[in-house]
């Protein structure tokens, strides 16, 4: 195969890992193509939910004998360790596989290479680094959970035209119906989403995915140190989409036991913290297999996380509504953006970038 030809099927590879996305967590969504000598496609898949098979794994079962002497291309470092599943490397050896071009190495310490080595140990040529770009970007949230150990956090803002994110203590909405979905899918595919005490006094929002099909339940966090969300908020009636986690701190948690009574007799889980740190709120996350954080709301939370620098992803939707006073777009303390990636939705716009932390 040409490195044209190898790039070619590596997109192919990534589209179907897209097809992932929402379903697999916290396993990542992987990708394969088995491409028979002649250049045909024996097998294809993308990876299953928890428990079941990797998408090599999936590509093989395809593909069946016509796998032996084939290329098999695949967005992340086939694992060569026994975990839910057995070890991908050892399939793909024992099918005959040629080659294998793979996107990106596993930053698993239970994989890190050890994949790569055992193909190369077995007589499988391996080229690696193939789309590799796109590879992290897509893997991403997989990537930063298993090296940062906390999720990887999206912070999201709708602004107006005249720069307002809203108006204290009143429930406004910006965004138009295109937008509206579009979001509404993006909660369906994300572990968890994060809002602030001051978002769920003024909008009470149920912070459920509407309209999409979500495949696992929807974590709700909020961050409320103060315990000033009443158990009567509208979250606490849709326990059935996913637990709502509220995030108190110590001090008032000991001072109002009442509180998280009330709060625990709804159904929520009290998490307490000895200070306003945001890291190990995440470390926390993390530890029950959230991998992808969407922060929706509001600014002070969005501030705080910017100021540990625990955001890894903008999301600002420019509507083009004016609300002539209220609450501005403050200073968020985040890096210039780069490689801002603008996408329109309706009457909205969303610009999107990555943020890169500088020492």
């Amino acid at each position: 195969m040409t490195a044209d030809a190898d790039r070619a099927w590596m997109e192919r590879a990534l589209v179907l890992a897209e097809r992932g996305r929402g379903w697999t967590s916290p396993n990542p969504s992987v990708g394969a193509v088995i491409v028979s000598p002649h250049g045909i496609v024996v097998g294809q898949g993308t990876t299953e939910p928890p428990g079941g098979r990797h998408a090599e794994i999936v590509a093989l079962d395809e593909a069946g004998d016509a796998a032996a002497g084939a290329t098999l291309y695949v967005t992340l470092e086939p694992c060569a360790h026994h975990g839910r599943t057995g070890p991908c490397a050892v399939r793909i050896a024992d099918a005959g596989v040629a080659r294998v071009v793979a996107a990106t190495t596993d930053p698993n310490p239970l994989v890190a290479g050890q994949g790569f080595a055992y193909l190369r140990a077995h007589g499988v040529e391996v080229v690696e680094g193939v789309e590799e770009i796109d590879a992290r970007r897509q893997l991403a949230p997989f990537f930063t959970w298993i090296t940062a150990h906390r999720p990887f956090v999206i912070v999201k803002a709708a602004i107006s035209a005249d720069g307002f994110v809203g108006r204290p203590g009143e429930r406004v909405k910006l965004t138009g119906e295109v937008a509206d979905r579009y979001f509404h899918r993006q909660r369906a595919e994300v572990d968890a989403i994060a809002v602030g005490a001051g978002t769920v006094l003024a909008d009470d929002p149920e912070l459920t995915a509407r309209g999409a099909y979500r495949a696992r339940p929807l974590a709700r966090l909020i961050v409320d140190w103060r315990g000033r969300v009443r158990a009567s908020a509208r979250v606490f009636s849709t326990l059935a989409a996913g637990p709502v986690i509220m995030v108190v701190s110590r001090d008032t948690a000991a001072a109002h036991p009442d509180y998280v009574d009330a709060l625990t007799s709804r159904g929520a889980i009290v998490e307490t913290f000895p200070t306003r740190a945001l890291s190990p709120v995440l470390e926390r996350l993390a530890a029950r297999d959230v991998v992808l954080l969407l922060v929706e709301g509001g600014p002070a939370l969005q501030r705080a996380l910017a100021g540990e620098r625990l955001v890894d992803r903008v999301q600002w939707i420019r509507t083009p509504l004016v609300l002539g006073t209220g609450i501005p777009l403050a200073p968020t303390g985040l890096p210039d953006p780069r490689d801002a990636r603008t996408t329109r939705l309706g009457d909205d716009e969303l610009v999107e970038f990555d943020v890169h932390w500088t020492d």
